[in-house]
């Protein structure tokens, strides 16, 4: 029996209107009753988190969220954190070098600033609207080397996003964990995250085996943990190499996907 089901937020458990539709809401208080675990696992910060974990009623003891892509694992109630893997100012001025090198715009997170960028831009804008913080405009230069720092995001037009990210060293790559979530985030983390590892270490916590997990996602920073966990599902919506990876692919997230997931494998 599936004692977790992990999901994805934005092409995933959310149609293209950013909601979850009652349908959706109903097999997963359906799954909750026979004890199976609804744990959201974003790329958002938990501040962009905290409606939908009310919606489904999941802020309580016991109940988990990864954020940042699994950067964050933490308990919803109390904020307990089980796992925590992030970066430091010394990362942001390093990649910060390459932003400005190659045109392109950047912004990151921090644990005591929130949202922060040294320039505002389009892309800003939308990261902000989608998870209702604030924007804080923030020289870089001026961020010490040993501040904490969460995630690293280069943010643009898909065309110049898509040359800066061409250009990125190789050493890059093998410094961070990178995932381009949508045509316009790139995103870079701990090398030692990622939404994979982030599942791991909530199973560890609550002695879950993996085979007894699903993770369902769309784009290329939920692939870890679709390739963790014991049933990897796929939207229709999702990108190829999501696709290939998993073990199952259901409709997309304007078709009650998660829903055809819940039913199929757990209500069955």
């Amino acid at each position: 029996m599936y004692k977790i089901i992990a999901l994805d937020m934005d092409g995933t458990l959310l149609n293209d209107d950013k909601i979850i539709t009652e349908v959706t809401k109903k097999a997963l208080q359906s799954v909750r009753k026979k004890g199976v675990k609804v744990v959201l696992a974003s790329g958002r910060p938990i501040d962009g988190l905290r409606r939908y974990l009310d919606e489904l009623g999941l802020v309580d003891d016991n109940e988990y969220v990864l954020s940042y892509n699994g950067c964050l694992v933490q308990e919803t109630k109390s904020e307990k954190i089980i796992s925590e893997k992030g970066l430091k100012g010394s990362d942001l001025h390093y990649i910060y070098n390459f932003a400005r090198e190659f045109g392109v715009n950047i912004h990151a997170f921090s644990p005591t600033r929130g949202l922060i960028t040294p320039k505002n831009s389009k892309y800003t804008e939308v990261e902000a609207e989608i998870n209702k913080i604030d924007i804080n405009i923030c020289d870089f230069n001026e961020i010490s080397e040993d501040e904490s720092i969460i995630k690293i995001m280069l943010i643009d037009e898909p065309d110049v996003l898509d040359k800066a990210i061409e250009k990125l060293p190789k050493e890059v790559g093998e410094k961070y964990n990178l995932a381009k979530s949508t045509p316009y985030f790139f995103e870079i983390i701990n090398k030692e995250s990622n939404k994979g590892l982030g599942l791991k270490a909530l199973a560890d916590y609550l002695n879950v085996d993996k085979d007894e997990i699903i993770a369902v996602g769309d784009a290329g920073n939920d692939l870890d943990m679709i390739e963790f966990a014991g049933l990897g599902v796929a939207m229709e919506n999702g990108h190829s190499n999501v696709k290939e990876a998993a073990n199952y692919i259901t409709k997309s997230n304007n078709e009650d996907g998660v829903a055809e997931v819940v039913k199929k494998f757990i209500l069955k």
